[in-house]
């Protein structure tokens, strides 16, 4: 496989044949449609529309312009995108003002609450190729999942979760999860933390070959685009109009840098 760091402005076709992706949405959505690569990503209302059962705390989808008159505390994070860190904030005062990013972005508000540790699942066809550890109690730290005292947990969660609910996400996808606590639950009970596109996650010490089977399917070319996966494609109509009105020009929250976007050709 030859991997090429794509330039911050590219011209042409930098993938070439068969080419995959690794790298920001903001990118993407600038230059994904040149790339000839089909990027596949989980709705911005999964979470919110998962069974209760699954995210065990109130989370709904809203604008960042609702948000920002929020009166409580709560956990705010862009759907998908990095365009702001996602984070707690006592009210909606200290949101990104309407100059650097506009009323109408898409959120989820989420109950505050407390992870005691969190992992990251890279998910293939309804099953998991391999997972890591990556947060204790809000802090980084990364350990592989096999071998881990919680993997059959872990595993047994993802299992009913994707059994469930697995036709409701791309066949190629990153699910993190995670050991919650809540005010009404105070023992800790599993729970989706979010589920992300596998193009733009940290493998932490997850298997990283068996996490690339993932993003190559993930960020793959167009032509290999299955029926399933259609509806999940961030560019349905293959002409690059839809990502770049929702995610902006990419130049103010990250990855409009060249060394963050990495694309390659099997061989």
């Amino acid at each position: 496989m030859d991997v090429v760091t794509l330039p911050a402005r590219p011209t042409g076709d930098g993938t070439g044949p068969g080419g995959h992706y690794y790298g920001g949405p903001h990118y993407a959505a600038r230059f994904g449609a040149g790339l000839g690569v089909a990027l596949l990503e989980p709705a911005d209302d999964w979470l919110p529309r998962l069974p209760f059962t699954f995210r065990r705390r109130n989370t709904v989808l809203t604008t960042l312009g609702a948000a920002r008159r929020l009166d409580r505390p709560a956990f705010v994070k862009p759907p998908s995108d990095k365009s702001f860190r996602a984070a707690v904030h006592a009210d909606g005062g200290g949101l990104p003002a309407a100059a650097d990013l506009p009323d109408g972005t898409p959120v989820q508000v989420a109950d505050v609450v407390d992870w005691a540790v969190e992992f990251r699942l890279f998910v293939l066809d309804g099953e998991v190729r391999t997972g890591s550890q990556y947060a204790v109690h809000g802090r980084l730290e990364s350990a592989p999942l096999d071998g881990h005292r919680h993997r059959a947990a872990v595993l047994s969660f993802a299992r009913r979760l994707l059994g469930a609910c697995g036709d409701t996400l791309p066949s190629a996808v990153v699910v993190d999860v995670g050991l919650l606590r809540t005010e009404r639950a105070p023992d800790a009970e599993w729970a989706v933390v979010e589920a992300n596109m596998a193009w733009f996650s940290n493998c932490y010490a997850a298997d990283p070959d068996r996490a690339l089977d993932v993003v190559l399917r993930a960020a793959g070319p167009r032509e290999r685009l299955s029926g399933r996966d259609r509806r999940f494609c961030r560019d349905r109509d293959g002409n690059g109009s839809g990502s770049g009105d929702r995610y902006g020009n990419g130049e103010r929250y990250g990855d409009g840098g060249g060394e963050a976007v990495q694309a390659g050709s099997a061989g």
